[in-house]
Order: C-alpha cells, then structure tokens, then sequence
C-alpha cells in the first residue's frame, strides 16, 4: 500500500489495517447487544437500538476502552498501524493483560444506522446519545465497573473528554487524541456542514431515499478530507506538482466509496452541539492529551489546550510536531507517534480509589 493509499484509508476508515500483528495470540471476538427503548437526547425512542462491539483478552483483567473515529468502528482499530502496535504480546496494551473493549458507535459498524432501513427518518443523535449508549454497554451488558483507560482518536477523542466529564470516576487515565475540549466551531465545524449539505442539496439524495448514492456524497467527502487531513507536509510530499496531486484526487474520486451516504451524512451532523468545556473541573482521571502541530481540525495556535489543562487537577499534553512523515488530523491513528508516553503513562498512573 502507497502513501496516497495509506492516507485515502485514514480519511475514511481512520486506519484500518490488515488486522493485528502475525504475533498476536488474543483472537478477536465481536459481539452485540439490544437495548430496549433507547431514548435519544430529542426524546425520540429507538424501540430496539443494537450495539456491535469487539473485545480481546479475559473480561477478568483491568478494562480498557478504545473508542474511534467518525464513519470508523470498532474493528478498524485493530488496523497495522493502530491496534497491530498496541495489542499484541509485549505491547503497551498486551491483550494477555488487558482486555480490550473496541465499540462500534451508534449509527456506524454492525451497530444501529440509518441505513438499516429507517434511512433519513433514523433519530438525529448527537455525541451524548453515543457515551450513553458506550457507558450502558460497558456497565451493563459486559459488567465492566473501572476501566483502567479510556482512549479514543478523533471523534473517539472528543467522546474521551465526554467520558472523562460525565463519568469521571469510572477511569483511571483518560488519553483524548486529535481533539480539543471546547464546542465544535470554526473551520472545523464549517467544512462538516459544507459536507452535509453538499449531500442535502443534491438532488439524487431524495431527501435519503436515493437509490444509488448520490455523487455529491464522494466529491464532498474527498474535498472535506484534503481539507482537514494529511498535514500540509505530508501532502507536499505525496503531490509535489500539479499533475501529482490531480492523479491523487483521481485516484480518491473514482475510488469505491466504504458505506452509506446517509450514515456518513447522520455520523458528521451528529457532532454538531458537541462541546465539554463547561465541566473539565469534574475530570478525576489523569488525563493525556495527544494532538498533531499539523492538526488542520485542532490547530494548537488556537490556544485552547493552555486555557483547559489548568482546570483539569492532572493534564498534560503530548503534541507531535509536524513533519514530512506525519498526517495531519490523521497522524493519531499511527501509534508508533505516541505510544512510548501511552505505555508510560499506564505503567507510572497509579489506580483510582474505587
């Protein structure tokens, strides 16, 4: 797989690999479970909402709880780059050691989505309804009560601060990746919008009742990527001219496009009211942050992380400078950039009183 390829994956899928490394001795095992009469923060009521999730190791070991990124699932973070470092014997989170919870999130994966069949007429949910629905999976269905560490990358990494705010003696270390702990705004949230209604407005949507995709839906989705992801490096690294970089854009609009325009559609609108920033005083946990210098969705001039991480009573940050080598908003979804400070972290943080 080339570079160009490597990163089409990451806009897409957020890494997913080929699987955890050849060493690996933990198989993974997927599951689900159905919640009855799932109510959504509307006050919609999904009659049955199902979960989908991924685990490795024994239940009786200390829990950890990776959480990805938008239009991602569970099992892609079993991907080379990510899981294939992090889960395999001797590694930081050995699943001989740990057992590794890995959620599909509400309306993507195997979990329930739109496009099951209820389409645009799906519940609007937004980031609360999916820590919910994490939080009862993990408490209820697989009778976890601590998780020695809540990590997640992108939108997993926003769901990270929500796990640390809401829940905040549930965890003993929380490590949001590519994220920042304030409302959703900006550039950010503006190129998200100009994507969905890209979507909206395109005639061959039919108000979510298309019958093929509509193409509005990989041309915006393609744009938004190398907007918000690659890093400016990077980028110039893999289309140093103009005919390189159109053989890369050719290469991403013709591409077969993973999943469904209207669960793509639900999964970025769904981050629209997202902001934690009110409550990081109620984060217990000793907190990691890992964001990327070339982070074009969570640039570090913006100064957020120097107004948040004193509110918070153990917070500190890890930010990977830019390079030829890194991927801007994607840079997190390799670990070999942080996991030396993750496996630190995990063998210096003593447990919380439980």
């Amino acid at each position: 797989m080339n570079m160009a390829q490597k990163l089409w994956c990451c806009f897409f899928t957020l890494l997913v690999g080929v699987g955890l490394n050849a060493h690996a001795q933990e198989t993974p095992k997927s599951g689900s479970w159905i919640v009855k009469d799932f109510k959504f923060h509307t006050g919609e009521v999904l009659p049955e909402l199902r979960l989908n999730y991924t685990t490795l190791g024994d239940p009786k070991n200390e829990a950890v709880l990776i959480l990805h990124g938008t239009t991602g699932s569970g099992e892609g973070m079993l991907g080379a780059n990510f899981g294939g470092a992090l889960f395999g014997p001797g590694q930081i989170m050995d699943a001989k050691r740990y057992f590794v919870i890995l959620p599909d999130a509400i309306g993507t994966g195997k979990s329930s989505k739109p496009s099951d069949g209820l389409r645009a007429k799906f519940p609007a949910y937004n980031y609360d309804d999916m820590v919910n629905a994490q939080h009862r999976l993990v408490t209820e269905h697989l009778g976890i009560r601590h998780l020695r560490l809540v990590l997640g990358n992108s939108m997993g990494g926003m769901q990270t601060w929500m796990w640390a705010v809401k829940f905040p003696d549930m965890m003993d270390i929380a490590v949001p990746m590519a994220s920042l702990p304030s409302a959703m705004s900006g550039r950010n949230w503006m190129l998200r919008r100009l994507m969905t209604e890209s979507i909206r407005k395109d005639p061959l949507w039919m108000g979510g009742n298309y019958k093929e995709p509509p193409p509005s839906w990989q041309l915006a989705s393609v744009f938004f990527a190398t907007a918000t992801n690659g890093g400016n490096q990077g980028l110039q690294k893999i289309a140093p001219s103009s005919d390189r970089g159109d053989a890369l854009l050719k290469q991403r609009l013709t591409a077969r496009m993973p999943g469904d325009a209207n669960d793509h559609l639900f999964q970025w609108e769904s981050s629209k009211d997202y902001d934690p920033s009110a409550n990081l005083e109620r984060i217990k946990a000793t907190v990691l942050v890992i964001n990327s210098a070339d982070d074009e969705r969570n640039p570090p001039e913006l100064g957020i992380l120097e107004k948040a991480l004193p509110r918070i009573a153990k917070a500190k940050a890890l930010i990977i400078p830019g390079s030829p080598d890194t991927l801007g908003h994607g840079t997190t979804g390799n670990a070999r950039f942080w996991q030396k400070e993750v496996g630190e972290l995990l063998q210096s943080t003593p447990q919380r009183p439980r």
